[in-house]
């Protein structure tokens, strides 16, 4: 089913509550900007305990589609720009053009609070795990992460450039070769990358 039809279930209250949250996770599925888990964690911040409140619950529904409208309200915008740019004769984006397509990680309306969020769930769950190995660029993405969360978001110029060298050394990375030779090294990395996406849009949000 699609966002809507999920949404539309979340705000009936003929349904059982529980069928509800069900579907509230089910737009999650199909919209989670910060990744499924961290996305209802986040909602949960934002809305309180909607697993057992009506008005949480309606307050997280809320929350997830006003974020999903206004990117989709900003990939409408970069079509049309892109339209108008090719009748003025520029086939191609500049490299320095911003491009929503290429926002991974990003909570359209509070994107530092939830990448900042992103990377505290990612402490607590996962990320002793990544970073337990002799990997320097693991060590360097948790380096990043560690000043990132202490400082609320800010980065001093050297961790912007340790920050950057992980990322290019992780895109060279993510292969198809990886994938097929050595799919558990692959998943690290695409991990690696997305939490080193967190404190970008942590350090660069408005």
């Amino acid at each position: 089913m699609s966002f809507s039809a999920y949404a539309r279930q979340v705000r009936d209250p003929a349904l059982p509550y529980q069928h509800r949250v069900s579907a509230l996770r089910s737009c999650v599925q199909l919209y989670r900007p910060i990744g499924f888990h961290a996305t209802l964690s986040f909602l949960e911040e934002l809305a309180g305990p909607f697993q057992h409140e009506e008005e949480a619950l309606l307050r997280a529904l809320d929350a997830l589609s006003a974020s999903r409208a206004a990117r989709r309200a900003e990939f409408r915008r970069y079509a049309a720009a892109r339209v108008a740019a090719k009748r003025r004769g520029q086939r191609h984006p500049r490299p320095d053009d911003p491009n929503p397509h290429l926002l991974h990680g990003y909570w359209y309306g509070a994107p530092r609070r939830a990448a900042l969020h992103a990377l505290r769930f990612w402490q607590r769950d996962r990320l002793a795990v990544l970073l337990a190995s002799d990997d320097p660029i693991a060590a360097q993405v948790g380096c990043c992460v560690r000043a990132c969360v202490a400082a609320a978001g800010a980065l001093t110029s050297q961790h912007r450039q340790l920050l950057a060298a992980a990322i290019d050394t992780l895109r060279e990375r993510i292969q198809p070769d990886l994938w097929r030779h050595d799919q558990a090294a692959y998943f690290r990395a695409w991990d690696l990358m997305q939490i080193a996406r967190y404190v970008e849009v942590a350090a660069d949000a408005a």
